[in-house]
C-alpha cells in the first residue's frame, strides 16, 4: 500500500494578500473603517466592487453601499444598506463549493488551488492560518497548518467548514456590536477585567466594533459636545482596545485606535495614560524615536512614573542617547520608582558610556562603592 503523499503549499499560500492590495488603493483605510476590514476583504474575494458609499454619520449601519458584482452585464449597480451588504457577502462565502480532484503533480499550482479552493486560500490568512502542507492518504486530503504559533492538522473538508464558521462568527460579532448597542459604555468595565486577566482577545470581542462609529461620531456636533464623563469612558475603552492589539502584535491597528483615543482624551484626566500607551505601542513596534515625544508628553501630564520613566529610558537606549536614558532613571528614582526596576537601563547605558559614566555618577552624587555591573543595591542588602 503506497504511503501518504505530501504537497508543499508555499507556492499557493496567500499570506498578506489583502495588505498588499491595500497599498494600491488610496481610500483603503477609509473603506476598512466604514465597511470593516474583513468585510472589505470578503468583498474582494466574492468579486463585489464598491463604487460609492453614502455614509450616515449618526447611524453607521445605515450607510448605503453602491456596488457591482462581476461584470454585471445585466444588473448594473446595486445599492443596499451596509448591514445588508455584509449579509450578502457572508451568504456568498458560506455556500459550500464542490471539491476539485487532486492534481497529478505537486508542481501543478492551479490544480492545488482548485483542490483546496481559491476562496479558502484567501480566507485563511484573514483568520491567522498559515498553510504548510497538503497531505493525502487513504482517509483523504489533510492540511498541516500553523495557527497562532501552534501546529494543527485538519481534514480539508473540516478546514473549509472551519473557515465558513469564522465568516459567520465575524458577521455575528459585527451585528452584535453595531446599531443601537454599538457604543455600550458598560462594556468598559468588562474589558478592564479581561485586560487584567490578560484575556486580550476578549477585550477585542467586547470593544472591537467601537473605532469606526467613534471616528465618525467625533466629527459630528454631538461628538464635539460629548460630556466629560462619557468622553473619559470612551477614552478608557479605546485605550484598552489599542493596548490589546499591541499585546497581539497588531501595531498598525493599535496605533490607529490609540490616536483616536488621544482625540477623545483631549487635555482630560485620561490623556497621560493614552500618551503612555501610544508611546509604549510605538516602542514595541521598534519606533523609539517617535515614542520619545509621546512618553515625554505622558510624563508632563502626570503619567504613572513607574510606567513612564522606564519606558522613556528604554526608548532613549534604543536611540543610543545614553545620558538621556540615565537622566530618565534619575527622574524615575526621584518619583519613587524602585531602583531595581531601573537598574538594567542604567547598566546598559553605563556599558556604552564607559569611563564617562563615573563622571556622571559623581555629578549626580552616586556612591563611589556602587557597582553598576552587579545586581541593584536592594538585591544585595
Amino acid at each position: 500500500m503506497p504511503g501518504p503523499r505530501h504537497y508543499p503549499l508555499e507556492a499557493v499560500r496567500t499570506d498578506g494578500w489583502f495588505e498588499r492590495i491595500g497599498q494600491t488603493i488610496g481610500s483603503f483605510q477609509a473603506l476598512c473603517d466604514i465597511i470593516g476590514e474583513r468585510f472589505f476583504a470578503f468583498a474582494m474575494i466574492t468579486g463585489a466592487r464598491i463604487t460609492a458609499l453614502t455614509v450616515d454619520r449618526r447611524i453607521p449601519d445605515n450607510t448605503v453601499v453602491d456596488f457591482t458584482v462581476g461584470n454585471e452585464a445585466g444588473g448594473g449597480v446595486q445599492s443596499v444598506p451596509l448591514g445588508e451588504f455584509r449579509r450578502r457577502l457572508v451568504a456568498a462565502l458560506v455556500q459550500e463549493e464542490p471539491g476539485a480532484p487532486l492534481p497529478a503533480s505537486a508542481t501543478d499550482v492551479e490544480g492545488l488551488q482548485r483542490h483546496i479552493g481559491v476562496r479558502y486560500l484567501l480566507l485563511a490568512p484573514l483568520f491567522g492560518y498559515e498553510l504548510a502542507t497538503l497531505r493525502v492518504d487513504d482517509d483523504g486530503s489533510h492540511l498541516d497548518i500553523v495557527h497562532e504559533g501552534a501546529e494543527e492538522t485538519y481534514h480539508l473538508s473540516a478546514f473549509r467548514a472551519r473557515l465558513r464558521t469564522h465568516v459567520r462568527q465575524e458577521h455575528d460579532r459585527v451585528s452584535r456590536g453595531q446599531g443601537q448597542g454599538a457604543i455600550d459604555l458598560a462594556r468598559v468595565v468588562d474589558a478592564e477585567a479581561a485586560s487584567k486577566s490578560n484575556n486580550f482577545r476578549r477585550v477585542i470581542e467586547l470593544l472591537g466594533a467601537w473605532p469606526t462609529p467613534l471616528s465618525i461620531f467625533l466629527r459630528t456636533p454631538e461628538g464635539q459636545m460629548l460630556g466629560a464623563e462619557a468622553r473619559s469612558t470612551v477614552t478608557r475603552g479605546l485605550s484598552l482596545l489599542g493596548s490589546a492589539y499591541v499585546e497581539l502584535g497588531e501595531f498598525d491597528r493599535a496605533e490607529e485606535i490609540l490616536r483616536l483615543a488621544v482625540q477623545y482624551a483631549g487635555e482630560g484626566q485620561d490623556s497621560a495614560d493614552v500618551y503612555l500607551r501610544l508611546g509604549v505601542a510605538l516602542l514595541a513596534d521598534s519606533r523609539p524615536g517617535e515614542a520619545i515625544g509621546l512618553l515625554r508628553r505622558a510624563a508632563a501630564l502626570g503619567g504613572e512614573p513607574a510606567a513612564v520613566w522606564p519606558a522613556l529610558g528604554r526608548a532613549f537606549l534604543a536611540r543610543q542617547r545614553y545620558l538621556a536614558a540615565l537622566a530618565a532613571t534619575v527622574a524615575a528614582a526621584e518619583a519613587g520608582v524602585p531602583v531595581e526596576s531601573l537598574w538594567s537601563i542604567r547598566r546598559e547605558a553605563a556599558e556604552h558610556l564607559g569611563a564617562s559614566y563615573r563622571a556622571w555618577a559623581h555629578f549626580v552624587g552616586e556612591s563611589e562603592e556602587t557597582d553598576i555591573t552587579g545586581p541593584p543595591p536592594s538585591a544585595t542588602s
